[in-house]
């Protein structure tokens, strides 16, 4: 199939406009939907989420592969072309809305090129769910930043809380011209599994809340970085520079603390502080 010339076809007959702001982008390269498919490793037997369906190439793909597709779609236009496009497909379920404000429907693995804006939002709403797998396509400086080295550029709160959560692959390279209309940048495939959390903290809320606060200030050494979390949590300036000058890693910039480096920290004010 020429999915750029059918892209074109449904755009024109439905009189749709891809919008920038909803990171419309529409998935024309066949070989990338068979791979997304096949690093899904899809069974007859899967519940498949798809964030994003567009024109419902992908959709498609899956649903001959697995058991049922769940296709959520946030713009009214496109869903009219999704019901239309795939009323063929028995195992496919389109839902409208946006998946960061709605209940989740039950699924097995997550397969989807979604917005790129909402990359971020959607990665931690992803590891607040229970699922087995996710191949996902990234904006590949984003992608990077999920499997970042510690102390590299592209360490960061994201890449704690992916570590924490769950394996990473970074997997093939995927030109902006896979897509139509093309993006301003090339993606990665990423894949993701859940596994056992590779360390454990005593109050998880407290462990990502300090991650997110000091990773505002990555490149400041941990005493003065951790101060606007210690002011958060109702000390004073004072009380709280005397804390964050006994804290451990204290004298450490927070771009070269390892994830076991923040659970530490993490545990030591939950413990010594009661902090929440």
């Amino acid at each position: 199939m020429d999915y750029l010339q059918r892209a074109k076809r449904l755009i024109q007959i439905y009189r749709i406009h891809p919008r920038k702001r909803l990171g419309q982008n529409f998935v024309i390269d066949g070989l990338l939907l068979d791979s997304m498919a096949s690093y899904a490793d899809l069974t007859h037997n899967d519940e498949v989420l798809e964030v994003g369906a567009g024109l419902g190439f992908l959709t498609r793909v899956l649903a001959s592969r697995c058991k049922r597709v769940k296709a959520i779609e946030v713009d009214p236009k496109l869903i009219a072309v999704l019901q239309e496009e795939l009323s063929d497909l028995a195992n496919v379920e389109l839902i409208q809305g946006d998946v960061l404000e709605m209940r989740a429907p039950r699924f097995d693995k997550i397969v989807s090129s979604p917005p790129y804006s909402i990359s971020s939002p959607l990665l931690f709403w992803l590891f607040e769910k229970s699922f087995r797998l996710a191949v996902l396509v990234f904006q590949e400086e984003f992608a990077r930043r999920l499997a970042a080295p510690v102390g590299s550029k592209d360490y960061s709160r994201l890449t704690v809380t992916t570590y924490y959560r769950a394996d990473v692959e970074l997997l093939d390279h995927v030109s902006k011209t896979s897509f139509y209309p093309p993006p301003d940048v090339d993606s990665l495939i990423v894949r993701l599994k859940q596994k056992p959390k590779p360390f454990m903290v005593k109050d998880e809320h407290v462990f990502f809340d300090v991650v997110q606060t000091v990773f505002t200030q990555r490149n400041k050494k941990l005493r003065n970085a951790v101060l606007p979390f210690l002011i958060k949590h109702k000390l004073d300036r004072e009380q709280a520079k005397v804390i964050a000058d006994k804290v451990i890693f204290h004298d450490k910039r927070v771009r070269d603390l390892a994830p076991e480096d923040f659970g530490a920290l993490a545990d030591e004010i939950t413990e010594k502080y009661a902090l929440r």
